[in-house]
């Protein structure tokens, strides 16, 4: 079968099925196509919520699945690739952050969404990249143990100075791989390129670039700009995606190792053989779980519009 084709018979198959799929802006080109929304994992959970689709495919990891299962409990919901994890989200467990939370007692605990369902249990608020710190600035506490990624924790505390934010050892290797080499290098070969980079990555990096944001934001920056070309300090296929929707400015990356490999599992016959009836994995969550895990992502919604 032809790509096309096979794009083709998902678009028949997903509407005879009644099948919302997602697909996170890091998977492939001919994903994005076929699916019914694209863009970060939190903004796709509330999409999958709003739909009236019984059935919800996520082409992305399981943490970000299981965040469409949390906010959409009632609707089956299926994983593309059941292999694709998060080493984030799977570094930072229930059980050691659990001890963690001993030692700091007095301290609110902020997840970001990136965590797994059973982490969010324990935590009393989630954000994002994009309301990490609007949300923090809005907790009444001073005291912040901000889990699981120190780099974006740290990119929150500089720019809450009057906060006591504690953080631990986390994050997504693939950003925290970004070297100054990388930027240096990059800007001597692009001189006339803006760099957008994405808070995940070091502080040394992040501090270096002329924008900052999270992965929608750098993609609604590289739009609204009139610049014309761009370095882009996120994962490659951000790069492309701009490429294909922008042909008329010139998209960069940063470093070639910007390749996160979980999210290259699923490919397009992932999706294909999920809406035939095979393969993916459905993700089944505890009612309590879900109960206790929803908490902290309402109380991201309350302080987000306080």
């Amino acid at each position: 079968m032809m790509l096309k084709d096979i794009q083709k018979e998902i678009l028949k198959l997903k509407e005879e099925k009644d099948i919302c799929i997602l697909a996170h802006s890091y998977q492939a080109r001919e994903i994005v196509e076929i699916a019914d929304f694209s863009g970060d994992s939190y903004a796709l959970s509330v999409k999958a919520s709003e739909v009236s689709n019984k059935n919800v495919i996520m082409c992305g990891v399981r943490f970000m699945a299981e965040t469409v299962k949390i906010l959409s409990p009632q609707k089956k919901v299926f994983l593309a690739h059941p292999d694709a994890g998060c080493l984030m989200a799977d570094g930072a467990d229930k059980e050691s952050i659990s001890k963690v939370k001993e030692k700091y007692k007095d301290y609110t605990v902020v997840a970001y969404i990136n965590t797994t369902a059973d982490l969010k249990t324990i935590c009393d608020v989630c954000v994002t990249s994009s309301s990490a710190v609007q949300i923090v600035k809005n907790i009444d506490n001073d005291n912040i143990l901000f889990i699981p990624d120190c780099n974006l924790g740290n990119y929150v505390a500089k720019r809450l100075p009057d906060k006591n934010i504690k953080l631990i050892q986390g994050g997504c290797p693939v950003h925290a791989g970004v070297a100054l080499s990388d930027v240096y290098k990059a800007r001597e070969k692009y001189p006339n390129a803006s760099l957008l980079v994405h808070p995940e990555c070091v502080p040394d990096v992040v501090e270096l670039a002329d924008f900052v944001g999270s992965t929608s934001a750098i993609m609604d920056y590289a739009k609204n700009s009139d610049e014309k070309e761009f370095i882009i300090g996120t994962e490659l296929s951000i790069a492309e995606h701009l490429s294909y929707e922008l042909p008329d400015k010139k998209f960069y990356y940063l470093s070639a190792e910007l390749i996160c490999k979980d999210m290259r599992l699923t490919t397009l016959m992932d999706v294909y053989n999920l809406v035939k009836g095979k393969g993916g994995a459905e993700i089944n969550l505890d009612e309590d779980i879900i109960r206790d895990a929803r908490k902290c992502i309402d109380e991201m919604i309350r302080l987000n519009h306080k």
